[in-house]
């Protein structure tokens, strides 16, 4: 497994950009399709943006697409979603995680193995 810690979190106005990160620790991260999923209270766990092991793929949420932007560094052992643009409905908890099985860029939380422990992020209005 990969371990996981997310960082880059906080209160923005909206239209406002924030970027978040995620070091990883563990020999399987470069192998490792990345995403950033995220939670608002009282609402389900959302699929937001992934990434292939390599960096050439992505994919996002409807939600975010055109403004968010997933990367990755694996010199660094870091993933990093760059968010432009922020809305009050982007308010959440963003969770980065880890399929070491991912071929392709899945989308179900249920298919990620590794999970960091969360940032907060509060876009206020």
């Amino acid at each position: 497994q990969v371990q996981l810690v997310e960082s880059g979190g906080g209160l923005v106005q909206a239209g406002g950009s924030l970027r978040l990160s995620c070091e990883a620790s563990g020999r399987t991260f470069s192998d490792s399709v990345m995403g950033w999923f995220r939670q608002a209270p009282g609402k389900e766990l959302e699929f937001v943006a992934g990434i292939s092991w390599g960096g050439t793929r992505t994919s996002y949420s409807d939600s975010v697409k055109g403004r968010f932007t997933i990367s990755r560094d694996n010199a660094k052992n870091t993933v990093y979603l760059q968010m432009n643009s922020l809305k009050p409905e982007d308010t959440a908890v963003y969770y980065c995680a880890g399929d070491r099985d991912g071929a392709t860029i899945r989308r179900r939380y249920q298919d990620f193995d590794s999970w960091g422990q969360g940032t907060q992020v509060t876009v206020s209005s």
